[in-house]
């Protein structure tokens, strides 16, 4: 069974930055699409980052490019999301997913792409 943990929330001021982790288990984590995703209560989880299962494409939404960065190391089972210049508008739940997708290289930018999520982690940026 696939099971996402995340880690790294916290809370930090503007500017500051923070590195999110998720490691995958029960599977063979390169074989798997990965996104983060974030959420605030009553609204609509939203689009973050993703990267398809060899690392070489990456997708942002608008609202981080630039200032976040996915990346994955298959040997580690992990995708990584590193957040610089944090804004308190950035504060949210962050969500780690994973869906099969190997091997197309499309990069999956829908919730309802994802077929596995993590719990979700914290983060608050306070200005």
């Amino acid at each position: 069974q696939v099971q996402l943990v995340e880690s790294g929330g916290g809370s930090v001021q503007a500017g500051d930055s923070l590195r999110l982790s998720c490691v995958l288990s029960g599977a063979t984590f390169g074989f798997y699409g990965m996104g983060w995703f974030r959420q605030a209560p009553g609204k609509e989880r939203e689009f973050v980052a993703s990267i398809i299962p060899t690392g070489v494409r990456t997708a942002y939404a608008d609202s981080v490019k630039g200032r976040f960065t996915i990346s994955r190391d298959n040997a580690k089972n992990t995708v990584w999301l590193q957040m610089n210049s944090l804004r308190p508008e950035d504060t949210d739940i962050y969500y780690c997913a994973a869906v099969h997708s190997f091997p197309s290289t499309m990069l999956k930018n829908s919730v309802n792409d994802y077929t596995y999520w993590g719990q979700g982690t914290q983060v608050t940026v306070s200005s």
